[in-house]
């Protein structure tokens, strides 16, 4: 016997115990049966081997202090809660707890219950932050132990989100149902069969069985046909042996319903998605991050649509789960898109769908997400994905430029939500833009036509001999040539009219004066529209365009209907220049315009002016400014040769 029970001799008012044994009026019943519980429970989790690891709770329940214990309403709370979490199947698995949590949750309610049934309550402990500057404490964690900060902070770094909560969460959690009111409709029964497929790399095991587990409860289980895991070589333990046994146990309830694909080295982002459409066989393939939890309702809405056209490529619509609290944060309906980096971001909703009325209805997209659902033969007959991108990035641009040039199209589809686990860091690539950059320029050479100089203006490379083995791209031509796809000039105009091509470029890239090369113009400080002179680094901000119309734009390029380029202007008053909007610039009639040309000044046309770099005195660094030309000489990075000084009446635009 772990409890006794001692008779009270005052009446208790509101003593702790399950909630189920309260009476109408709250109460108690009998203050027993908290001593009778606690030792059932007890009895029934803890195993005679951990009655030898864990200190034996030999305590009293002492009724006749009951009066003291029911004002300490959190200790409450907190026995009940803690009964919870343990009232469960003990073994590893879909309906278990993970086994490393396991004994940590004994030790803690073993602890638990002995401060609250010795009533010795004391002040809550306030633990030392460990790691004050870690994004994984900024909002969680304050109540950690300092060795319990250190098992967290050691999985956030190796995972790039919070696996420490993760292992403590249930598998089959609830969360919010983010879809419109409007989309809880009853869908046909007889819809295509789904398969879907979870890509991983060294992912955190519950995140994987969250991910497998939100999938088994939440779709039909007559639609759902398979799930195929990839794994891109992962060198987690864990996550070969364990994992195998893992799907056993699920196969076990689901005969047949899970299997797995391993590769046998690193292949990448691309190619895993590959492979699961191999290894795929229902009618609709799904294509998604292991790092999701489906939500409820999301399939039927894109096996309907495929149903309806084979050709539609469909996005489901995205929500957030913090990689800190795993709270999910609903998103709003957006379509997808990319700038001239080929970089993906969210555009605003078009005012065709508006028109509709209709909160339901899909949405036109010019490009798609890395999660995706398609007809799983039409996805082949199109080229499914391209093999020959790195690691991450720029594969689903490609995607979708394919789509829309050769013969499909792209929707949203706001009825179909699946949250998505965001990262504080990906582990398995600190710089994305090394792999990013590449695959962007395979992107540009097969698909992009004339207007693949956007990309090497918007990375920086020089247009001939970038220096970038952006790897053979023959047989993804040879397949755009058989599928008889449009062009991107025809995509910009009828798709993605957004994007907006620069064709008079004359030079591009930093700008460096004479005096100083190892300083740049760079945009300055953002809020805010005074360039500066700072130590060069090639990154945006310092990207500098001269264009033969004589305007001259400063910082990342831009170039889309709502995210203007900036222009250099000359106030003409005061020393400084100034940054603007460029179509700011021109409705304000700012002085805008420049002679310039390599190796020699910048004069604004209309004040005269130089744009030149000054020293206050002989320790102060160089500024920039605005000032009667004395001579001082610029260069540019890359000149362009021929396709900055096309007209734009020709066949680029």
């Amino acid at each position: 016997m772990f409890f006794k029970y001692i008779r009270s001799r005052k009446p208790a008012k509101q003593p702790v115990g399950p909630l189920d044994d309260r009476d109408t009026k709250g109460a108690l019943k009998d203050d027993k049966v908290i001593a009778e519980k606690l030792n059932g429970f007890f009895a029934s989790v803890f195993t005679a081997e951990d009655v030898r690891e864990i200190p034996r709770p030999e305590l009293a329940f002492v009724g006749d202090k009951s009066e003291e214990l029911s004002r300490i309403e959190v200790s409450r709370e907190e026995v009940l809660e803690l009964i919870d979490k343990l009232n469960i199947n003990k073994s590893p698995g879909p309906d278990g707890i993970h086994p490393r949590v396991l004994k940590e949750l004994k030790c803690e309610v073993a602890e638990l219950l002995t401060k609250v049934c010795n009533l010795s309550f004391k002040s809550k402990v306030v633990h030392r932050k460990l790691f004050p500057d870690s994004h994984l404490f900024k909002r969680w964690g304050a109540d950690l132990t300092e060795e319990q900060q250190t098992t967290a902070q050691d999985l956030f770094t190796k995972y790039g989100y919070n696996v420490y909560l993760s292992d403590r969460l249930p598998l089959d959690r609830p969360i919010p149902d983010t879809r419109y009111p409007r989309c809880m409709k009853k869908y046909p029964h007889d819809l295509p069969t789904l398969s879907v497929v979870l890509i991983f790399f060294n992912e955190a095991m519950s995140i994987i069985l969250r991910a497998i587990t939100s999938i088994i409860n939440r779709t039909p289980s007559h639609l759902l046909k398979e799930i195929v895991l990839v794994d891109d070589y992962s060198s987690n333990e864990d996550l070969k042996g364990y994992l195998d046994e893992q799907i056993k146990n699920y196969n076990a309830k689901h005969p047949g319903l899970l299997k797995i694909v391993r590769h046998q080295k690193r292949e990448g982002l691309t190619q895993a998605r590959i492979s699961g459409w191999e290894a795929s066989t229902a009618d609709v393939v799904a294509i998604l991050d292991a790092h999701i939890e489906v939500n409820v309702g999301w399939a039927e809405p894109i096996l309907s649509r495929i149903k309806e056209d084979r050709t539609v490529i469909i996005s489901p619509v995205f929500d957030n789960v913090h990689f800190d609290d795993f709270e999910l944060l609903e998103y709003a309906v957006s379509a997808d898109g990319f700038d001239w980096a080929l970089w993906c971001l969210y555009e605003p909703l078009p005012k065709e769908w508006y028109a509709l009325k209709d909160e339901t209805a899909p949405i036109r997209s010019p490009s798609i997400m890395g999660i995706l659902a398609a007809h799983r033969v039409f996805l082949g007959e199109i080229g499914v994905l391209d093999g020959g991108m790195h690691i991450y990035g720029g594969e689903n641009v490609e995607l979708g430029l394919r789509v829309w040039q050769c013969g499909g199209q792209i929707e949203v589809l706001p009825c179909a939500r699946v949250a998505h686990l965001e990262r504080a860091h990906k582990p398995y690539m600190l710089d994305l833009s090394i792999a990013m950059r590449r695959n962007a320029l395979r992107v540009a050479e097969v698909w992009m036509d004339d207007y693949k100089y956007m990309v090497y203006f918007a990375w920086n490379l020089p247009i001939e001999n970038p220096g970038i083995d952006y790897g053979d791209v023959s047989s993804r031509k040879e397949l755009r040539k058989k599928l008889n796809c449009k062009s991107f000039d025809w995509y910009i105009k009828n798709v993605y009219p957004n994007l907006i091509p620069l064709t008079t470029v004359v030079v591009y890239g930093t700008m460096k004066n004479t005096l100083n090369e190892n300083i740049c113009v760079d945009q300055g400080p953002v809020p805010g529209n005074t360039p500066i002179m700072y130590d060069c680094h090639a990154y945006s901000s310092q990207h500098v365009f001269y264009l033969s119309t004589e305007e001259m734009y400063i910082g990342g390029l831009r170039s889309r209907q709502n995210a203007v380029d900036r222009c250099l202007t000359d106030p003409g008053t005061g020393d400084l220049p100034f940054i603007e909007q460029c179509n700011e610039a021109v409705k304000k009639g700012l002085n805008m315009h420049w002679d310039f040309k390599q190796g020699s000044s910048v004069m604004n046309k209309k004040t005269k002016r130089c744009l030149e770099i000054v020293m206050d005195n002989l320790s102060s660094p160089y500024r920039l400014v605005m000032q009667n030309c004395t001579g001082q000489k610029w260069n540019v990075q890359h000149t362009v040769k021929d396709w900055g000084k096309r007209s734009r009446t020709n066949s680029v635009r």
